[in-house]
This record gives C-alpha cells, structure tokens and sequence, in this order.
C-alpha cells in the first residue's frame, strides 16, 4: 500500500494542478478583439484622414488579419519608441508600425518576417546648400530617437568625422519633420515613401529629396511578445499568404501610388524564399 501513495498522490496533482494556458492566438480569438500597434504619424503606412479616422497600409494589414482571426480590429495609436513597450506591457497583441528587424531589438521582442522594404533617401531643406548625401558635412540633421533612418544617419556623420556636423534626436517623425520646417535642422534619413507623402502634402513645404543614402534596404517586420511562438507561426503565415493572394501588391499600389512600379521583394536572397 505504501508503495501506491506516491502514484496516488502524482494522480491527484494531476487532475487537480492548474490547466495549461493557452497561447496569445487563442486569448486573441477567445476575446474577440485583435489590439493593433500602428504608427499613425508614418504616412502612407499609418496616418488619420479628414474624420481622424485611422488609415494607411499598415491599418489595412490590421483590419486584414482581423478579417482572418474572425475578430474585431482595434488600432491603437502607438508613437515608434513605444512599440515594443506597448507589445511587452500587453497594450497591444501585435505592432504593426513599419519596425525594422534589429537584432538588438529582438532581444526583447519577437519579429516576423519581412512585411514591408524600405529604400532610405536624404530629405532636405531647399534653401540649406544640401544638394547630395554626401553634402551633410557641416550640418546639424536628426531624426526620431532609435530609428533605423536615425542609427544609420550617426554611422554616416561618424564616417565624416567633422565637429561640425551635428545629430539632435525626436521623439517621433512628426517632431522630426517639424523639426526640417522650422531649420533646427538642415537635413534627415528617411524612407522614400514617407518623403513622397510629406512633400505632396505640402505642410512643411520648402523640402527636397537630394538622393539616395548609403543605407541598406530596410526589412519591416510584425512584433508579438517573444514567447509567444504561436502566434509568431500564425502572424508569420497571415504574411505569406498576404504576398500569395496578391493583397500585398494591391496595397501597395493603393497607399505607395501607380507609379511606384511593382511592390519590392520581400525575400533576402540565399535567406527568405
């Protein structure tokens, strides 16, 4: 009899221990609601329309993987040094908010694969005697605190190795481009798309793009919480199938305009396939 009491017991703290806990994907479709981090100062990515109501590439993908859990879509304004924060502090399920795929960055937080490249270009004032990338010497530039336009922008100032030439932070891209239209600063990094949006729309009027920045193309990705391998492996097929149905090239030709030309590759070569 002695020797059944441990079986006994291990039974016992079997049915009686706390049920497993079902990963982020069930929470999200038990709720009923998919809270979505957007960037909505990044236009055409994310940005308000005439009723303040939240548009772009990115709400689309939102309302999009919305459609295919079966839940509502909730698009939370979300600044992009808060992303991460607002994934890790629960606020949000998944930031879709142009992230690029830092290693430094997934350390903290769990990135899919590629959604959306970026080419990064030089926008300028007209009026500052920048007329090449090359021309940022002697210059005070700048750009949202811990973008990937702003950390390549410092490897780049680093390389002209000049004391003059000076780098002041943002908090996000609109106190950047504030920032260009009132000459605190002569010249920033940023994508080509949002640098076409900016200058069409004509409220920091004056600015340029004066070329192509020695930046590699930058690879956006989706954030869940790490851990969540789940709904990593759901968000990481939503995107494939988003590339298979054409839904990426339609969205793309809707918010980027006719004659971007084709939606780039999101593959790496010898990497993604």
């Amino acid at each position: 009899m002695k020797k059944m009491i441990p079986l006994m017991v291990l039974a016992a703290a079997t049915i009686c221990g706390p049920a497993a806990h079902a990963d982020q994907l069930d929470d999200i479709i038990s709720a009923g609601k998919l809270r979505c981090a957007v960037e909505l100062d990044f236009p055409p990515n994310g940005s308000r329309d005439s009723d303040n109501k939240p548009i772009g590439f990115d709400v689309d993908y939102c309302n999009d993987l919305g459609k295919v859990l079966g839940v509502e879509v909730e698009i939370v304004d979300t600044p992009e040094n808060d992303r991460i924060p607002a994934i890790l502090s629960g606020r949000a399920d998944v930031a879709v908010a142009v992230a690029s795929d830092t290693l430094e960055r997934a350390k903290t937080a769990g990135f899919s694969i590629p959604y959306f490249v970026f080419e990064t270009i030089v926008l300028a004032r007209e009026d500052s005697g920048i007329k090449e990338p090359d021309d940022i010497k002697g210059h005070t530039v700048g750009g949202p605190a811990g973008a990937y336009e702003t950390l390549a922008l410092a490897e780049q100032i680093k390389k002209v190795n000049d004391p003059k030439t000076q780098l002041l932070t943002f908090q996000s891209q609109s106190d950047t481009f504030l920032a260009l239209g009132q000459k605190r600063i002569d010249a920033t990094y940023t994508t080509s798309t949002i640098a076409a949006a900016i200058i069409k729309s004509g409220k920091y009027p004056g600015l340029k793009v004066v070329g192509k920045a020695p930046v590699d193309a930058d690879y956006c990705a989706l954030i869940v919480k790490r851990q969540e391998q789940g709904w990593l492996n759901y968000v990481n097929l939503f995107l494939n199938r988003q590339v298979r149905s054409g839904r990426y090239a339609e969205l793309y030709k809707k918010w980027i305009g006719e004659d971007a030309g084709a939606p780039p590759d999101l593959t790496v070569p010898s990497v993604y396939r």
